[in-house]
């Protein structure tokens, strides 16, 4: 499936603000599921870019904007090709998983880290879970399907630093808070996971259907990806309960949130500040770009 995408980024600052320095993670990831075709950072005021990969294998793009401003606009623009991906076959066990990371490659997906944290009962419900499992592939899958029964996706229920088994609890989130829940639950168990973001094309993070229009606004969204012997990393969206397919476009994988932020800055001046932000997606070429609009109202409240 051909996809194009296009995330902007808008800031307004009530003063101007000077040297600002920023990093983006907002380029697709090229796999073997998913092949890069472009891609594109512009920023207003004009800057010049530089980027790196960082150790997850995420693109990192930088920048700096050193004279006084009020707004800057970040722009990422990109083409991918994405096929379904394969699955794994049955039959692969803890021990299997025990033995093949013998030399430790894996372990910084096994430990607990800031957004993963594993307590109370979603412990034993993942242990039952893969207790009464005939195999790994069917203890991941069972997984997913238990966070997502467990789970209303509600926005603004949940803050971020919130930790699973508190979500878990108060049974509410969204996709960050359906994936943190799912990694705790494997890597409570032995199973390396990961944190994935970027993109998925459907008309509903939520619903997952299928768009009617070739063009369509949507939010950065996120899944797990789980490690089984013999295959790999193996994907899956809990917010759907479903294998992330070719709708899905990997942008970042990391430990959790906080390794694969799309912005994160700093800056001299007035910390007080206003956001807006959207992504859109196209199977058929991207139409004008627009630049997201803040809130008449709260730009009102900044600029007193």
């Amino acid at each position: 499936m051909h996809l194009d995408i296009r995330y902007v980024t808008h800031f307004v600052y009530p003063t101007p603000v000077w040297e600002s320095q920023n990093s983006v993670r907002a380029c697709p990831i090229d796999g073997d599921t998913q092949e890069l075709i472009s891609y594109a950072l512009d920023v207003e005021p004009d800057s010049e870019c530089q980027w790196y990969v960082d150790r997850w294998g995420t693109r990192v793009d930088t920048f700096g904007v050193v004279d006084p401003h009020t707004e800057l606009i970040v722009t990422a623009t990109a083409s991918v090709e994405t096929t379904q991906p394969a699955a794994p076959v049955g039959g692969a066990t803890l021990l299997d998983l025990y033995e093949e990371n013998r030399d430790g490659r894996l372990w910084m997906f096994l430990r607990t880290s800031r957004h993963t944290e594993w307590a109370g009962p979603i412990v034993d419900i993942a242990g039952q879970i893969v207790a009464d499992s005939e195999d790994l592939v069917s203890a991941v899958r069972d997984i997913t399907a238990t966070v997502n029964r467990r789970l209303e996706y509600q926005p603004g229920a949940t803050a971020i630093g919130v930790t699973p088994d508190v979500v878990w609890a108060q049974q509410a989130g969204v996709c960050q808070d359906y994936s943190h829940v799912m990694i705790a639950m494997l890597r409570s168990q032995g199973i390396p996971a990961r944190y994935v973001s970027g993109y998925f094309y459907a008309t509903d993070v939520a619903g997952g259907a299928t768009p009617e229009t070739s063009e369509i606004t949507v939010q950065t969204h996120a899944w797990v990806e789980a490690w089984v012997p013999g295959f790999g990393w193996w994907a899956l969206d809990p917010t759907n309960d479903q294998v992330a397919g070719e709708r899905h476009v990997v942008v970042g994988q990391g430990r959790d949130y906080d390794d694969v932020l799309p912005m994160r800055g700093v800056y001299y001046g007035d910390t007080d500040h206003v956001l807006a932000a959207h992504v859109v997606m196209s199977i058929a070429g991207l139409g004008a770009r627009t630049v997201p609009e803040i809130d008449p109202e709260i730009r009102q409240q900044i600029d007193q």
